[in-house]
């Protein structure tokens, strides 16, 4: 069947294939004329050879966008949304509103031959083991590449007159790809080259493109970074944008693509441009169960993570935080061997959930994120936000959910009454910036202090059955359910050092959030590890296992904003007859 529609494809060594009927190409740029006119007809004003100096804001919103013309004649416009479609140069200009804004750009080969005689109409090909695709083009054949490693470029920043300019060929990059093109379709060896084109696009740290309202700023809206599939994500990605901008919120669950994923530090230029070189091959490259990034590591670490590393621990990346995933055994190399079938760690993980069911068992959690929300008005405004009841005793916990006007969850967390007048709100490491702009964006003129403590505290989890029997051993204080009864906190001795004990589980077995400052957190993991008790390092992997196995659910895989709380089966942390409420 490949034979048949592409005859001059080699196949003698392709083991499988997949046709896509409905697949197609398009023309760009007569693609965005069609929307502009569209635009038009319906009444927007497009204006042609301006160039954007400034967005303005006022009270942390947006008021419009400053601009001069191509005769020097400066102007602004007026507007309460403005929307960053800035490609390439949506970094720097998000920059100047201090909206973070992690892309950059790398280069981007092709090449088009000269007509080819009786080439006709043939579909467009992908070969991702090769990295490469491949269009017929009015008689010419086209080859495309997305290379393994990329090169970066405009790390110094991109001249404002740049303008889909070509930049100087490097053939000796893209040699390897059309070698193995002229295996795979032989009329290359032949075809002389008419166009060999290298220009710039913009890539992300994730590989995944920004959409929606930065949390920075009111009004601020993001559509850019898009990865080469621009054009294919054009439409849906007006269509969500546009309801998102009008509705003030989007259309349905955007996780994957939400501006709120980035995190500060990722508009580093180094960390960028050492990021890119591996997202742009990313585009074809296999994506793997638990596939951890090879680039731009180690940016954020728990105090914790030496002592993790000596003890076999093989770490993943989540949000900039090396995450210990699961323990190597002194006889096995301490790394992903990925797979698509049993993973190399199976067995490992295995022995880690076992010893949280049936013994004790450590997980490092300094990743969660934790917000103090404090002030005299703290209790009435997460009263308004929160399903569950905040007017708790001091050193209660509470888990809650933060909802939309639909009832659809918004955040996921638990939160800590630590007085009268503060809160400590834990929530996922991934969610942090998601969680804080929703906290922000709802604060008016109540006296309330937001405040990110996440990097202030180490969080060291002991988890099962003899979690009790471990702390009795490292501190004076009781923790009887006399004592320390579930869902409760409170400050205690442990080792040489203090901590405050939160009484909560994620894994479904009695167990301890121990929260010691960061200073003090080495000297309590060791307290802990010089125990005669058998106590088992354990992995994200096990968490997630855990947590599953007990059905507690997790924010963006179980539940998003799409997903009614009590839908979800979260009615027993809803409580209606407190008042009014978000979601009520």
């Amino acid at each position: 069947d490949v034979k048949a529609m592409y005859p001059h494809l080699n196949v003698s060594d392709v083991v499988g294939a997949v046709h896509l009927p409905l697949d197609g190409q398009c023309d760009p740029a007569n693609i965005a004329m069609a929307l502009a006119k569209g635009a038009r007809m319906r009444g927007a004003l497009i204006f042609e050879g301006v160039k954007v100096t400034k967005v303005t804001e006022a009270e942390k919103r947006v008021t419009g966008v400053s601009y001069i013309d191509g005769n020097g004649v400066e102007g602004h416009i007026a507007a309460d949304v403005v929307v960053n479609c800035g490609g390439m140069w949506g970094r720097d200009l998000a920059a100047q509103n201090n909206v973070t804004l992690p892309l950059h750009a790398c280069e981007h080969f092709y090449l088009v031959t000269e007509p080819i005689e009786g080439l006709s109409r043939l579909p467009v090909l992908r070969v991702p083991d090769e990295c490469a695709y491949y269009k017929e083009d009015a008689g010419k054949m086209m080859l495309g590449a997305f290379e393994p490693i990329a090169k970066p470029w405009g790390m110094n920043g991109i001249s404002e007159d740049f303008c889909f300019d070509s930049l100087p060929e490097d053939f000796d990059h893209f040699q390897p790809i059309l070698e193995s093109a002229m295996n795979r379709m032989p009329l290359f060896e032949t075809a002389g080259i008419h166009t060999f084109f290298n220009g710039p696009e913009s890539f992300t740290p994730d590989d995944r493109y920004y959409l929606g309202e930065a949390p920075e700023l009111g009004g601020y809206f993001v559509a850019a970074g898009y990865n080469s599939v621009g054009i294919a994500g054009s439409g849906g990605a007006g269509m969500a944008l546009a309801h998102w901008i009008t509705e003030s919120e989007p259309p349905f669950d955007m996780w994957e693509v939400d501006i709120r994923r980035a995190q500060p530090f990722q508009k580093n230029r180094r960390y960028l441009k050492e990021r890119v070189t591996e997202t742009l091959g990313l585009l074809y490259a296999d994506h793997f169960p638990y596939r951890q990034f090879a680039t731009a590591r180690g940016v954020r670490r728990s105090p914790l993570h030496a002592h993790l590393a000596a003890h076999g621990a093989v770490f993943g990346e989540m949000a900039g935080w090396e995450r210990a995933n699961w323990f190597a055994r002194p006889d096995q190399k301490p790394e992903y061997a990925h797979s698509w079938g049993k993973q190399n760690w199976f067995e490992n993980q295995k022995a880690e959930h076992m010893a949280v069911r049936e013994g004790v068992g450590l997980f490092d959690m300094t990743s969660f994120g934790k917000i103090r929300v404090e002030g005299r008005d703290s209790c009435a405004f997460l009263q308004h936000l929160c399903a569950n009841q905040m007017d708790v005793p001091v050193g209660k916990i509470v888990y809650t959910q933060m909802l939309n006007a639909k009832g659809g969850i918004e955040a996921d967390l638990t939160v800590t009454r630590l007085s009268e007048t503060a809160f400590l709100l834990v929530v996922p490491g991934a969610t942090l910036q998601r969680d804080l702009a929703w906290l922000r964006a709802h604060l008016s003129d109540e006296f309330v202090v937001i405040t990110d403590v996440t990097a202030g505290e180490a969080v060291i989890c002991v988890m099962g059955p003899k979690s009790r029997e471990l702390l009795q051993l490292v501190s004076p204080n009781d923790f009887s359910n006399a004592s320390h009864p579930f869902g409760t906190a409170r400050e205690i001795e442990i080792g040489m050092g203090i901590s405050r004990a939160h009484r909560v589980t994620y894994v479904g077995e009695l167990g301890w959030e121990i929260y010691v400052s960061s200073d003090q957190a080495a000297h309590v993991f060791e307290a802990l590890m010089e125990t005669n008790i058998d106590l088992k390092l354990c992995g994200l992997h096990t968490l997630d296992s855990c947590r599953i196995e007990k059905a507690y659910r997790h924010f963006g895989h179980d539940i998003t904003d799409e997903d009614h709380v009590l839908e979800a089966g979260l009615g027993f942390a809803v409580r209606c007859e407190k008042g009014d409420f978000i979601g009520r």
